[in-house]
């Protein structure tokens, strides 16, 4: 019923409902403390006017009221605070099955990569009722990435990626906004998320030009820039091998263990220097300025595919087919 309010938006994703019901709890608890406590006020300045009281008389204090006006107030944030938490909590939890999405925030646009390798600016194209997964980072200043009508908001850092996301639930077209003023063009840093029905979303697919899939983008980047000739998968290369690392803790050469994950490798690119791997020299130079933001993340997506496991085999192959004379298969 809230989405029909004038100014109130639309309930477009699976967490739009739970984020309303707390927002009207919050507006509920707070108003009717207020109307309690003016109507109080209100009660006691007409009861104890002075023309009825001319006289101050000293009172007791009451031990159980200060219990009972200590303990509800408690009760009633830790409602406050448990439920938000668990909004917080689910929010924070990408579904492993997610659609992942790379955004790039600059003044004054937000830039979106596909795992399939389109790419387009200030238009997000998603499918209805698919989780969809983003990692974000900035190229400049500090950005907000603001969907009213997913109840989504999460900051746009850079230097340092930071993820959201969210499950559409309706198609249609909805308006994308920067929350943290940006510079002077902050107020046209406006973009769309065209949320579409898979088949139609399936249609945009094939009618996208993009040049590959990012991990084949970022595998092409990897051979250019001559990292296979130290990141070999033979672990005889003068870099750690990165078969498999993705997600996984690294040793260190100082002892400490590390994450790999979006930063980790980020940081890995851009200065090498600063984690070693237990075992290696730090022989790697600096990518800093040579690789965009945008080569960056396809260089991580192929890394994180490094990673993926290749698809079973079925349980029952079809028979061969039998040899010919020349020992070529007979089609």
């Amino acid at each position: 019923m809230w989405q029909h309010i004038l100014l109130w938006p639309t309930q477009a994703s699976t967490i739009s409902r739970q984020v309303d019901g707390l927002f009207v709890f919050l507006i509920a608890v707070t108003g009717g403390v207020t109307l309690l406590v003016f109507g109080t006020i209100a009660f006691f300045a007409f009861k104890y006017e002075h023309k009825k009281h001319p006289v101050a008389e000293p009172i007791e204090g009451s031990t159980p009221l200060e219990i009972v006006w200590s303990i509800i107030p408690l009760g009633i944030f830790m409602i406050f605070f448990l439920w938000g938490a668990s909004i917080y909590m689910f929010e924070a939890k990408p579904p492993k099955d997610a659609m992942e999405v790379y955004v790039v925030a600059k003044q004054w646009m937000w830039k979106f990569q596909y795992q399939t390798g389109q790419s387009e600016i200030n238009t997000l194209h998603i499918p209805v009722n698919r989780p969809v997964r983003l990692t974000m980072i900035s190229q400049d200043v500090i950005h907000s990435f603001y969907a009213p009508d997913m109840r989504v908001k999460a900051d746009v850092l850079p230097g340092r990626y930071t993820t959201t996301w969210f499950q559409p639930i309706k198609a249609g077209k909805f308006r994308l906004y920067c929350a943290v003023y940006c510079g002077t063009d902050h107020s046209a840093m406006i973009g769309e998320i065209d949320v579409m029905e898979p088949a139609d979303y399936q249609v945009w697919l094939q009618g996208g030009v993009g040049q590959g899939s990012m991990a084949a983008t970022g595998q092409r980047l990897f051979q250019e820039l001559g990292c296979i000739n130290c990141h070999r998968s033979d672990v005889q290369g003068r870099g750690p091998t990165l078969q498999g690392v993705f997600g996984r803790p690294v040793l260190l050469d100082d002892g400490r263990t590390v994450m790999a994950n979006d930063d980790y490798v980020r940081e890995s690119i851009l200065v090498p220097g600063a984690k070693i791997v237990a075992g290696y020299k730090p022989i790697m130079p600096s990518f800093q300025g040579i690789v965009s933001e945008e080569q960056l993340l396809s260089l991580m997506a192929y890394v994180k595919s490094l990673s993926t496991p290749p698809p079973a085999e079925p349980a029952h192959k079809p028979p061969a087919a039998p040899p010919s004379a020349a020992g070529v298969a007979v089609p």
